[in-house]
């Protein structure tokens, strides 16, 4: 799983994403390669709430779990023969340029 993490701040919209070559050429290598499995970009992380429960009680806060500039903006689950063409993939993203893509293997 890629996890895709930038600054929410400079985060660009939809329609810039949609209007965005580079990150439509990356979308277009997703596709000839067969990768994608499942996709979606997430709500800032004002939008976000994060729940605990310590000692029986549930505690529920709104924003992110952490203090951070980053974000995780989106997920992508791709199918990779190895690390090598996950990181591959990952590089080929653009907010691998501006913010981060964690890879993270999925439990089997």
């Amino acid at each position: 799983m890629l996890l895709i993490r930038d600054d929410e701040i400079d985060a660009p919209s939809n329609e810039e994403l949609a209007a965005d070559l580079v990150h439509q050429a990356w979308a277009a290598d997703l596709a000839r390669r067969g990768a994608e499995l499942w996709g979606e970009r997430l709500r800032p992380v004002v939008d976000a709430t994060t729940v605990r429960v310590r000692d029986g009680e549930t505690l529920v806060s709104d924003g992110p779990f952490a203090e951070t500039k980053d974000f995780v903006g989106g997920v992508v689950i791709v199918e990779c023969a190895n690390l090598d063409e996950a990181i591959e993939i990952a590089a080929g993203h653009p907010y691998a340029r501006r913010g981060g893509v964690e890879i993270r293997p999925v439990w089997e």
